[in-house]
């Protein structure tokens, strides 16, 4: 009988903030929390010095763009709890070196030609093999990414091959 019940203790769930799911999303939030509040202090600019937005409201938004992200994550790791990996996918591995070989693109040539580099070379470690829609993308995104900082943003990317064409350096 005592059996019994120690097995029944030990099938028992451990309650959620002991759970992996949630110290992950705990973390993030916090930081992003604190990062947030940070963002109160920022000075802001006089209006004739603006050039686009505040310089605290891009990093807001970011923030609650993170945390929102992350409650859902969290939710829908309560649904379908994460899966135990023994060893990371390659893709995993593939998609960290496209970030390092985007940051040596973007420092050495040009920050838009990294950003198509970096999404048909993900897009195809992911397995999308074909070409129309890795082009696609590769056109597509850098423009969203453009439009976005340049028009909406304000602000104006660094010097690069594809960036001197267009600011005409």
């Amino acid at each position: 009988m005592s059996n019994v019940q120690k097995q029944k203790r030990a099938n028992k769930s451990l309650p959620f903030f002991f759970k992996d799911e949630f110290k992950v999303s705990f973390t993030i939030i916090l930081v992003s929390t604190i990062l947030l509040i940070s963002t109160f202090t920022f000075d802001i600019v006089p209006p004739i010095l603006n050039r686009g937005i505040q310089p605290a409201t891009f990093p807001k938004g970011l923030l609650l763009l993170i945390i929102g992200l992350t409650l859902i994550v969290f939710y829908l790791s309560i649904k379908k709890p994460w899966k135990i990996e023994k060893k990371l996918p390659k893709t995993f591995f593939l998609t960290l070196f496209s970030f390092i070989l985007f940051v040596i693109v973007s420092k050495t040539l040009d920050f838009f030609l990294a950003i198509s580099l970096l999404s048909i070379f993900v897009s195809y470690c992911w397995g999308e093999r074909r070409l129309f829609y890795l082009i696609l993308v590769s056109i597509i995104f850098p423009i969203i990414v453009f439009i976005f900082f340049e028009t909406i943003l304000g602000l104006r990317f660094p010097p690069g091959i594809i960036t001197n064409i267009y600011y005409q350096v």
